[in-house]
C-alpha cells in the first residue's frame, strides 16, 4: 500500500470516528441531565441550546453559576468543575496550590507554541522562569524601559493614527488596540519593532503568524475531543497544518532575532530577551520564555482597554470625571504626557479600570487539573485528574460576591473616603493571585493608564450604532470581541 493510499485510509478513519463521536455526543443531550451537571438549574437548561437565550457561553455559565447555592457547578461529561465562589478560588490559587497545577491536558495543548515557556509549565520549570522573571520585571529600570516604550508608541503613532481617523473614519478601536499592544510588547520582548500601528495599518509576518498560532492553539482547547485535533496533527490536515505553519514562522522569525541579538552583543540592550540572555543559554528555551511573554502582553491588555472603553462610551458621565480627575492633577494642556507621580494621583481613573475589569476581564476563565482527590470548602468533592475552572467573568456578575447591583458599571464600590481600595485577589481574580498572581499587572495598570490618558484628554470616541449592543465574544484563551468595536473619533 503506498503513501496517498495510507493517508487516504487515516482521513476515512477520522472522519468516521468524528461522525460517530458526535452523534454520541447528540445522544448525550437527550438523557438525563444528571450525566451532565450536579446543579438543579441545569435540568431546565442543559437540555436546551443556550444560545437561544444567551449571547455568550460565559453568560450562560453566569446564570448556571448564579443558581447554585455554592456557586458551583459540575459537567460530568467534560469532567469540569466550575466554581465562581472566592473561597474556591482562594483554596485552588493558596491553600491547595500544589493540588491544581496547570497539568499535562494544558501543558500538551499550548505545547508546540510556548514550550516550556513560563505559562506552560510546573515545578521546578516554573520556579525558575518566575524567580528570574520577578527579579527583571520588578526592577525599576525595566518598568522605566517598559514606559518609554509605550509613550513612543502612543506619541509617534496611536495619536497620529487617531487624528487621522477623526476626519469621519470609522475604526475598529479592538484592532487598533492590538496593533499598539503587538507593538509594545514585541520591543519590549525581543526588542523588535514590527510597526503595525503605522498609518498605513501593516500586518508584519510575525504577527500574522503568530495570530493564527494564538488562534488555532485557542481551537485545540475548545475542541470536544483532544483525540480529534491529536488525530488531525497526526495526519498534518487541516487546522493542524496551519497551526504547524503558522508556529514554524513564529519560530524562526525568533530564532533569527536571538540569533543576531547573541552575535551583535546583548549586555547594552535593555529589553527582555537581552536580560534573560546572560541565564539562559539554551536558545530553544530562550525562546520559549519570550513567546510566553509576548502571548500574556499582548492579547491581555488589548482586552482590557477594548472593554473599558466600550464602557465609557456607553456612560459618558464617567468618562467626564475622568477628564476633571486629569485635568485637576496634570492641567489643562492635553498634549502633555502623565508621568508616573501624576498616575498614582487619579484613584478614579485606577477605579474605573478595575471596574471594566471585573465586568469584562481580559482572561474570562482559567482552568486547573487536580492532581488529587480534595474536598473544596463549599463541600464539593474534586476527583483526581479533574479540570478544575474558575471564572472570573461569572464571579464579576455574582450578587452574592458583588451585591445587587453587580451589573452596573460603578466605579465607586472601589473607592473609600476618594482613596483606592483594593479587594481580595480571590474576590477578583483578575490577575490571578496567590503563588501564580500576575508579575506584569503593575506594568499593564500603567500602560491602560496611559493610553486612556492619552486618548480622553484629546478625543472624544464614540461608538457606532452597532457598538452599544452587548460584545459577543469570539471563542478563545483571551476576550475577543466577534466584529470589533467601530467608533467614531472627534477632537475636543
Amino acid at each position: 500500500m503506498d503513501l496517498e493510499s495510507i493517508q487516504k485510509l487515516f482521513c476515512l478513519i477520522f472522519f468516521s470516528f468524528t461522525v460517530l463521536f458526535f452523534c454520541f455526543s447528540i445522544l448525550l443531550l437527550f438523557l438525563r441531565q444528571n450525566y451532565w451537571c450536579s446543579c438543579e438549574i441545569c435540568d431546565t437548561y442543559l437540555t436546551s441550546s443556550w444560545s437561544k437565550d444567551f449571547t455568550n457561553i460565559c453568560d450562560w455559565y453566569t446564570y448556571l453559576l448564579s443558581k447554585s447555592p455554592s456557586q458551583t457547578i459540575h459537567i460530568h461529561v467534560l469532567r469540569n468543575t466550575i466554581t465562581a465562589n472566592p473561597e474556591n478560588v482562594e483554596y485552588m490559587l493558596k491553600t491547595r496550590f500544589d493540588n491544581y497545577p496547570k497539568g499535562k491536558t494544558f501543558s500538551t495543548i499550548l505545547h508546540d507554541l510556548l514550550g516550556r515557556g513560563i505559562f506552560n509549565v510546573d515545578g521546578d520549570t516554573w520556579k525558575f522562569q518566575r524567580k528570574m522573571a520577578s527579579l527583571e520585571l520588578g526592577s525599576v529600570s525595566t518598568r522605566s524601559y517598559a514606559f518609554d516604550i509605550v509613550t513612543r508608541e502612543i506619541h509617534d503613532r496611536l495619536i497620529p493614527l487617531l487624528q487621522v481617523a477623526a476626519k469621519s473614519t470609522v475604526l475598529d478601536l479592538q484592532d487598533v488596540l492590538r496593533r499598539f499592544a503587538f507593538d509594545n510588547i514585541c520591543r519590549f520582548s525581543f526588542g523588535l519593532d514590527p510597526g503595525c500601528l503605522e498609518l498605513d495599518m501593516p500586518m508584519s509576518e510575525f504577527a500574522l503568524a503568530f495570530d493564527l498560532s494564538s488562534k488555532l492553539s485557542a481551537e485545540r482547547a475548545l475542541s470536544v475531543s483532544p483525540l480529534i485535533w491529536k488525530v488531525k496533527r497526526l495526519l498534518n490536515i487541516g487546522s493542524e497544518k496551519e497551526l504547524k505553519g503558522a508556529i514554524k514562522m513564529v519560530n524562526v522569525l525568533a530564532d533569527e532575532v536571538i540569533k543576531q541579538r547573541r552575535k551583535m552583543g546583548f549586555s547594552s540592550n535593555q529589553d527582555l530577551l537581552s536580560r534573560f540572555m546572560g541565564t539562559v543559554n539554551d536558545d530553544t528555551y530562550l525562546r520559549d520564555i519570550v513567546i510566553s511573554f509576548v502571548l500574556a502582553g499582548r492579547d491581555t491588555v488589548a482586552a482590557a482597554l477594548t472593554g473599558f472603553f466600550w464602557l465609557l462610551s456607553n456612560h459618558e458621565e464617567i468618562e467626564s470625571r475622568i477628564l476633571e480627575e486629569s485635568n485637576r492633577v496634570m492641567g489643562m494642556d492635553p498634549e502633555l504626557h502623565p508621568t508616573f507621580e501624576q498616575m498614582r494621583e487619579m484613584p478614579y481613573l485606577q477605579a474605573c479600570l478595575y471596574e471594566s475589569m471585573r465586568l469584562y476581564p481580559p482572561v474570562q476563565f482559567d482552568s486547573k487539573f487536580a492532581h488529587g482527590d480534595d474536598v473544596f470548602p463549599d463541600g464539593t468533592f474534586i476527583r483526581k485528574g479533574t479540570r478544575v475552572t474558575y471564572h472570573p467573568y461569572a464571579m464579576g456578575r455574582m450578587e452574592q460576591v458583588w451585591g445587587s447591583d453587580c451589573l452596573e458599571y460603578r466605579p465607586e464600590r472601589w473607592l473609600q473616603n476618594g482613596l483606592f481600595s483594593p479587594e481580595s485577589l480571590f474576590k477578583y481574580p483578575v490577575f490571578q493571585g496567590g503563588v501564580r498572581v500576575c508579575l506584569g499587572k503593575e506594568m499593564a495598570l500603567v500602560e491602560m493608564k496611559n493610553v486612556a490618558l492619552s486618548l480622553i484628554r484629546r478625543y472624544k470616541i464614540k461608538g457606532t450604532d452597532e457598538s452599544f449592543k452587548k460584545p459577543k465574544f469570539e471563542p478563545g484563551l483571551v476576550a475577543t470581541v466577534r466584529g470589533g468595536f467601530p467608533i467614531m473619533v472627534s477632537k475636543r
